[in-house]
């Protein structure tokens, strides 16, 4: 039987919260969820006046009070009673705490909104995704009719390119009717012209050269074979690449693995994870990790 996950949901009382509240069920079936931790982190609790107007004669601290509003919204959901539900508020700094709760819940993932046109500057997210311990998936505000069928998921068939290929069969199996298709951005070596071929030509050599490497991966993983879209690169970055494609396939969700270390908070994500964390706020994704890969690095922090 396939692990049920537990998910932590950071919710910051904006308008991003109901956002992902209404694709609470779609997340619970995409990441085979038996727990959601909901909590809301902020350095300074106060009363939002939704919840004051709502609740006119509230006169429990501020930390209940708010909590008392989330789970009200909560309960609006219907969500099974086969996954459990907690919610929590706190005053605290919020990268940290969130962190420090992750690793206290044990948890698989962490979800969090990002924001284009609501209010928000979105930095806590990507700070998240450098530092957190475990997986972290990205809901975007305007993804209300995403069913999370159409997966582009990026390799370069490297070491941390297996972790995907786990996390995406296993969601095949769980999803009959996804739609799969890889990406993998290739670039022609400085020293071509050495070769004596011209620069179409060295591109279609290393483009034999990939296709060659994809079926070896598929062969050697056994795993389902899936169309790849073998992207020859330009002056833009990997990352850039990547989203366009995705726009291009209205996909529901972009997957990426993690070159997770324990070392160097810049070296946690890889520069093409890293930088699709910052330029997509469009699309949902989900940034792979190896559970605890960081979590040296996470301990280091909370120490500090």
């Amino acid at each position: 039987m396939e692990k049920r996950n537990i998910a932590l949901i950071g919710l910051d009382l904006s308008k991003m919260d109901q956002v992902i509240l209404d694709n609470t069920k779609k997340v619970i079936k995409l990441l085979n969820l038996e727990k959601i931790y909901f909590m809301h982190i902020s350095e300074n609790l106060a009363l939002p006046e939704d919840i004051t107007s709502t609740y006119p004669n509230l006169l429990a601290p501020v930390d209940e009070s708010i909590e008392l509003g989330i789970k009200k919204k909560v309960d609006e959901l219907g969500i099974s009673d086969e996954v459990a539900v907690e919610v929590t508020a706190e005053e605290g700094n919020p990268m940290d705490s969130l962190l420090r709760w992750s690793k206290i819940k044990n948890a698989d993932f962490i979800i969090m909104g990002r924001k284009t046109e609501l209010e928000g500057s979105g930095t806590l997210p990507k700070r998240i995704a450098q530092k957190a311990p475990n997986s972290v998936l990205f809901i975007t505000e305007g993804m209300d009719d995403k069913q999370f069928k159409k997966i582009l998921v990026p390799i370069d068939f490297s070491s941390h390119t297996e972790l995907i290929l786990e996390k995406v069969e296993r969601f095949i199996k769980n999803h009959q009717d996804a739609e799969i298709k890889y990406i993998h951005v290739y670039d022609v070596p400085i020293g071509y012209h050495k070769t004596g071929k011209s620069y179409e030509e060295f591109a279609e050599i290393m483009r034999q050269n990939a296709q060659k490497e994809f079926e070896k991966m598929v062969k050697q993983h056994k795993i389902e074979y899936h169309p790849c879209d073998f992207v020859l690169k330009d002056k833009a970055s990997n990352a850039d690449h990547i989203l366009t494609t995705a726009e291009e396939n209205d996909t529901d969700l972009i997957i990426i693995g993690s070159r997770g270390r324990s070392n160097s908070a810049a070296l946690l994500l890889g520069s093409v994870a890293e930088r699709l964390v910052h330029i997509n706020h469009k699309i949902p994704m989900l940034v792979i990790k190896r559970k605890g890969e960081n979590m040296g690095f996470l301990q280091a922090l909370l120490n500090i």
